[in-house]
């Protein structure tokens, strides 16, 4: 992780740790410093729906312009639509405005290459000097004029074909099918809505009313107890919920039970075998998945393969080994034949598809594959670089480690877009679990690491 970037993006408190000033200045460099594929630099730019997205958008758009680039506004979308849209139609660049499931408060720029993958790393690395050059009064980069200054133009035809794209992904009708929607307040808001009941299905949103302040709040993937309630209350058949830039997406069966990204990896997983899907090819799972999921794809014959925590190493295993299946726990999902990155309102069709095919109900389905018990607790920290390297919290890992040998697994790391520690450990017993994640959670508090005394759940 670098400066300003961490594993998704530029993060941080929108006008405080990213300002306006900021995105000019990520705008001026890409403009500049971007190889053109058509005359001239050409950048898509989309944004979630929190209220410091517009000052960002706008922002972007001067630096590329400034430095002699076009800027694309595709306004209120999704991040999986960016990356379509970057990739289908010849992009340089795409740009994505949105701090993800972060609180509206915070807001974050996340950058991918001409292909809708996340940027790479070298370039990223270039764009931090920059920043860091420029505000130290270094330097500054070329002014064209005249002809040479860029453009804006408005690009909601770009979203139109995404929502095109994804209806056309349905392969059955989801006609007769009662579906909840939880939009989160964000991205989602209408275009998941368009997509479904343009394949038939008959669906109930909620959090479907973004005011600019109210993205994530206690609803979405993150928080999916009111489409709980809501499937429960309403008889219907399923329910999905996605975050604020929706390329996250977690499921609720007809009970009212939550399905996460595992159960989503393993259903899949096996609907794509049969269909002569997988090419072989393992799927990509990470460090956090539960092991139940890799008992019950062993049990199917399928291979399996963990990476480090984040869809872009997902991402970048299926991309060199030729994968066709991939994701995480938390419900990014990725689906190499049709997207580069996790999609959520993807992944929603993807597992209607199976339940139609197999003419069941999602619970049956997940009840194929028996997860062990998981507990996880993010926990704030005031530096979490401090935190991971202290020896004592370093030392109370292996001994719980030590302890849980054959019995439980136990994963301490710090998030790559907070300030927070995660501590999951995973077993035959709930109680084995908590006793594991309270003797790391002790150290943290009693080596003066945890912030504020506050410690929360998953």
């Amino acid at each position: 992780m670098g400066k300003y970037f961490g594993t998704d993006g530029f993060r941080g408190e929108a006008n405080a740790g990213l300002t306006a000033e900021h995105a000019f200045h990520i705008g001026r460099f890409l403009g500049a410093h971007l190889p053109a594929g058509k005359g001239r630099v050409r950048v898509v730019i989309g944004k979630d729906t929190r209220r410091s997205s517009y000052m960002l958008e706008q922002s972007l758009a001067a630096g590329l312009n400034a430095s002699g680039a076009d800027a694309y506004l595709l306004h209120v979308t999704t991040t999986p639509s960016v990356a379509y849209v970057t990739r289908t139609e010849s992009f340089d660049c795409g740009i994505m405005i949105t701090a993800s499931h972060n609180v509206f408060s915070d807001n974050g720029i996340k950058l991918m290459n001409a292909r809708g993958e996340k940027m790479d790393d070298a370039l990223i690395a270039k764009v931090e000097e920059y920043l860091d050059g420029y505000a130290a009064g270094g330097y500054d980069l070329p002014r064209p004029v005249r002809e040479g200054v860029g453009r804006t133009v408005d690009h909601a035809a770009g979203r139109n074909r995404y929502i095109s794209y994804l209806i056309s992904l349905g392969l059955y009708s989801f006609k007769d099918i009662r579906v909840g929607l939880d939009c989160a307040n964000g991205a989602a808001w209408s275009i998941a809505r368009a997509v479904f009941e343009a394949l038939g299905a008959t669906t109930v949103c909620i959090n479907d009313r973004p005011n600019g302040m109210n993205i994530n709040e206690r609803c979405g993937a993150v928080h999916p107890e009111a489409l709980q309630a809501l499937v429960r209350e309403r008889h219907l058949d399923v329910g999905f919920a996605f975050d604020g830039d929706a390329d996250r997406c977690v499921c609720v069966d007809e009970r009212g039970n939550i399905v996460n990204g595992d159960h989503i990896l393993y259903l899949c997983a096996k609907y794509m075998k049969e269909r002569g899907e997988l090419r072989q090819s393992p799927v990509v799972a990470t460090v956090m998945s539960n092991m139940g999921l890799f008992r019950a794809l062993e049990r199917e014959g399928i291979a399996c393969v963990q990476t480090a925590v984040g869809d872009r190493f997902v991402h970048a295993y299926m991309e060199e080994h030729g994968c066709a299946l991939g994701g995480e726990q938390s419900g990014h999902v990725i689906f190499s034949k049709y997207a580069t990155t996790g999609d959520g309102i993807l992944t929603s069709i993807k597992v209607m598809e199976v339940m139609l095919s197999r003419k069941t109900s999602l619970s049956r389905l997940c009840a194929e594959a028996s997860m062990y018990p998981q507990l996880l607790r993010n926990v704030p920290v005031r530096d979490r670089e401090a935190a991971m390297l202290d020896p004592d919290v370093l030392a109370a890992t292996a001994d719980a480690e030590r302890l849980a040998a054959g019995r439980a697994r136990l994963v301490v790391r710090a998030s790559g877009t907070e300030s927070v520690i995660r501590i999951m450990a995973e077993g035959e017993s709930e109680a084995l679990c908590q006793k594991l994640i309270a003797s790391v959670l002790a150290v943290l508090r009693r080596k003066g690491h945890e912030e504020d005394g506050v410690c929360a759940g998953s």
